[in-house]
């Protein structure tokens, strides 16, 4: 079927399709038993209508049109892969011509990814954060875990800074009770912070069973930074004791014998964490480096839809958690002080930018003919998105397989291996100037020599450059 392409722009085509009258004829048979088996005429049993009355009753154009209606996916496709066109849409399809006996001319319109040429990255430096570890963050998760197998003795003096107490909150507001921002029976670490201010103060000095009312602003719920009086009630007050570091405590909450053992296990753990965010880190910067060197056109409605949908995300999650926008960004956010116009802004950014990401790893895969995608491949994908969602690996391939999810998955762990292969052309250092091997951290964050599937799947998971849209 002989095809053209016209260039709207560069990321928009007008294809014309042009379709011989016989190659339509194996259509236009099937349209006439279709309808003959859709239609009741006096005289014939179903199924068995002559196309002549059928011509009569509804037209011979109108089975034309259904015959032509039911190739529009085959030829535009056809007309697709001729012009090794990426399609980033639907295509608007309009018959220009269809007359009985006649060539049949068609014409779509579609989004397609730009003609752009990838860069040399072989001059691209990128630096991480060492990996080496240092004995305060060895000691900041011993205390972790002391603290997990802290016991409490129960004081009978009144409430210091440290100590952990046992409480009940009841709010109201105008002597009006909020029950909804009630709460009992909470344990809390004097001084540590995070529940409502002025709480602090409102129990040091009280002893069990004492009580004082305060006001504060409340931080969750319906009321959440509105003013309320808050009486708290102090049930217990206890005295954390952490265990000591010794071999009875490594045997406890560890595999190993003595407490050395414990502690070389904790920091080779923490060496492990740190080469798989060097790893993480390279591939992200990497990746920034070769989206600031690809300049191309973005289709403009690509990426209105793109953004459209992560905004809405966005929005459905804020209403499931009865937040605005205003208040997640001033109570609950990181991003304090950013007001809703820059936040919208930056995710007009972001999302600019990891469509492009996505639309390079996309053309990388595609020229790289040595990425493909293996059942295994796919099957460590759906254990780890299993692992993020919460779900066992049969329900994620269940939910794969009922909302058609699996060119979709293995479009991403294509764009996985091709950002690994790119890393490794890179160079990467740490910040005190040593050469970092990325391709020899395993996904465990051991070093080693990987195997091929390791390498390719990527040090950590593969690299998500556009985020994945919730379930349907």
């Amino acid at each position: 079927m002989p095809s053209t392409v016209e260039r709207m722009s560069p990321s928009h085509v007008k294809v014309t399709m042009t379709v011989p009258f016989d190659d339509l004829q194996p259509a236009i048979d099937k349209a006439y038993k279709d309808i003959a088996r859709s239609i009741n005429l006096p005289g014939f049993r179903k199924g068995h209508v002559p196309s002549s009355l059928i011509d009569q009753r509804y037209g011979r154009g109108a089975v034309l049109q259904e015959a032509v209606n039911a190739q529009l996916p085959d030829l535009y496709n056809a007309a697709i892969t001729e012009n090794n066109l990426t399609p980033l849409g639907q295509p608007e399809i309009d018959i220009v011509k269809l007359e009985d006996g006649e060539v049949i001319e068609l014409t779509a319109e579609v989004d397609v990814r730009p003609d752009f040429e990838l860069p040399d990255v072989a001059d691209i430096t990128v630096t991480v954060d060492p990996d080496t570890i240092d004995d305060a963050a060895v000691n900041e998760r011993l205390d972790l875990l002391r603290q997990r197998f802290a016991t409490y003795n129960d004081l009978d003096r009144a409430v210091e800074a440290g100590d952990v107490v046992v409480i009940d909150l009841a709010a109201s507001q105008g002597g009006v009770d909020l029950p909804e921002a009630d709460a009992t029976g909470m344990t809390y670490v004097v001084g540590s912070g995070g529940l409502v201010d002025g709480l602090d103060k409102a129990v040091t000095g009280l002893k069990a069973g004492g009580h004082k009312k305060f006001s504060t602003k409340l931080v969750g719920g319906e009321h959440a930074g509105e003013k309320a009086d808050v009486t708290v009630t102090v049930n217990k007050v206890q005295e954390r004791v952490l265990p000591r570091v010794d071999d009875d405590f490594a045997q406890l909450v560890s595999e190993y014998d003595t407490s050395a053992e414990m502690l070389d296990g904790l920091r080779d753990g923490l060496e492990r964490m740190a080469r798989v965010g060097q790893a993480n880190e390279a591939r992200d910067k990497v990746l920034d480096a070769l989206v600031e060197r690809t300049d191309f056109e973005l289709p403009p409605s690509v990426l209105e839809a793109e953004l459209s949908g992560r905004r809405q995300d966005i929005e459905d999650q804020l209403a499931g958690a009865g937040l605005s926008l205003e208040r997640y960004l001033s109570e609950v956010s990181d991003e304090q002080g950013k007001t809703p116009e820059d936040f919208w802004d930056d995710l007009a950014k972001s999302t600019d930018k990891n469509l492009r990401a996505r639309l390079i790893l996309d053309k990388l895969s595609e020229d790289a003919t040595d990425i493909t995608v293996t059942q295994e491949d796919l099957s460590e994908f759906i254990v780890n998105k299993a692992q993020e969602d919460g779900v066992t690996p049969d329900q994620e391939a269940q939910h794969m397989m009922e909302h058609n999810h699996l060119g979709e998955w293995m479009g991403e762990i294509r764009r996985g291996k091709a950002l690994t292969q790119l890393v490794s052309r890179v160079t990467v250092k740490d910040t005190d100037g040593r050469k970092v091997d990325i391709s020899r951290i395993r996904p465990d964050g051991t070093l080693g020599e990987m195997t091929t599937a390791e390498a390719e799947t990527g040090p950590a998971k593969a690299a998500k450059p556009a985020k994945t849209k919730k379930k349907a």
